[in-house]
């Protein structure tokens, strides 16, 4: 069972919805909010949806082929939406009372939570900025730029000189196509840079960009503080016990496929749900290991086409109801230079433009190659909030 509170205010995703659950068009409007409750027991569905018309609101029921389970979605206002949980509560079934409470309390609150990582205080009323540093050979955009340790460890400092929050070091590529290396050979490159950084600037706060259990433990034995796995725990799900041992935090992140083959023609009925769906998933897996601050990262241009990234930044408030922090890496990928045909070192003011729209529509961490425009956007967008 999935729970997820839906923005119905833009036509083209009111009108997809509307096609699933045989909405009349006269029901659109701007503030329409949705509550959809996916894979509800028949039984359990019925009597739900029996609350919910019995209080003179809208429910409606799609049937899912070949499944004892119904798809519900209530609509109306925030306001609607907390009324009917509270009679579903009273009157229906209170486990599922209890998780639609929950996720209202996630959507409703989204920003008011905080957390400690390392000796810094992050409060999730404003936005920060993660500096990306790429050991690599090979990264779509500063590929060999710093594989070298000095170059790498001067460029660190120099983005936490600039104001960055977080330096987010990765040692393996992720581009489209890129191969995987070794865990040895993905340490041989961070370990020294992570040590050098840290004895220069010991209250740095360093994520590590892994999806490798050894990689992990060791980093965070040498002071990094953030595990950010794209992969979310799937290729090495015993990795949580590492993070979970070092109270460390972790970024999850959404992608189709792996780096060699998500780009190999990916495709969506609707990337917010899909995307949404497993995160949730995988959230549900996470918290019985018991760790507390975690982000979530819808993964752009990861198994992505064009339209789907811009989906993803317009409606990235659907993902508040999951409960925390958004992450987004939108910088100088490649969604941004085929729409506004440039290459890679001429996206910068592109860039700036999404991370801007990003923070407004909920991200709370920007990871970013440009730290100084990062902070500036940052800076100007927090005034807003």
């Amino acid at each position: 069972m999935v729970i997820q509170i839906i923005n119905l205010s833009y036509a083209d995703v009111f009108k997809r919805f509307s096609a699933n659950y045989n909405i009349y068009r006269d029901v659109f409007q701007i503030g329409l909010l949705g509550l959809e409750i996916k894979e509800l027991p028949l039984i359990l569905a019925e009597n739900i949806h029996k609350i919910v018309l019995k209080e003179k609101e809208i429910c409606y029921k799609s049937e899912i082929k070949n499944r004892k389970s119904v798809n519900l979605l209530i609509t109306g206002s925030l306001w609607n939406i907390k009324d009917i949980s509270k009679r579903i509560l009273k009157s229906g079934d209170e486990d599922l009372g209890y998780k639609i409470i929950n996720v209202i309390k996630n959507y409703e609150e989204y920003g008011a939570e905080s957390y400690k990582i390392g000796g810094k205080d992050f409060s999730f009323k404003k936005s920060y900025v993660m500096g990306i540093l790429n050991i690599t050979p090979d990264s779509f955009s500063d590929g060999g730029l710093y594989i070298n340790t000095e170059d790498a460890v001067k460029h660190g400092i120099e983005m936490l000189n600039q104001g960055a929050d977080i330096v987010d070091i990765g040692g393996e590529s992720t581009r489209p196509g890129s191969d995987k290396i070794t865990a040895d050979e993905e340490l041989k490159r961070i370990l020294p840079v992570l040590d050098r950084i840290l004895e220069n600037r010991s209250e740095a706060i360093i994520s590590i960009d892994t999806t490798k259990k050894k990689v992990a433990e060791k980093t965070l034995e040498h002071g990094a503080k953030i595990i950010n796995d794209i992969s979310a725990l799937s290729y090495e799900p015993e990795m949580g016990e590492v993070i979970k041992k070092y109270n460390a935090a972790l970024v999850i992140m959404h992608m189709k496929g792996t780096p060699k083959d998500m780009q190999n023609n990916p495709y969506y009925d609707d990337p917010v749900k899909e995307i949404y769906d497993y995160l949730y998933e995988q959230l549900r897996k996470i918290n019985k290991l018991g760790i507390k601050e975690i982000f979530i990262d819808p993964g752009i241009g990861f198994g992505k086409r064009i339209e789907d990234n811009f989906e993803l930044i317009r409606r990235l408030g659907d993902f508040k109801s999951l409960g925390y922090p958004i992450l987004i890496g939108v910088s100088r990928k490649s969604f941004i230079g085929k729409t506004l045909d440039l290459n890679v070192n001429e996206r910068e003011t592109g860039t700036a433009v999404v991370e801007s729209i990003a923070i407004k529509n909920g991200a709370r961490i920007i990871r970013t190659h440009n730290v100084a425009n990062g902070v500036k956007v940052t800076k100007l967008l927090n005034q807003l909030n």
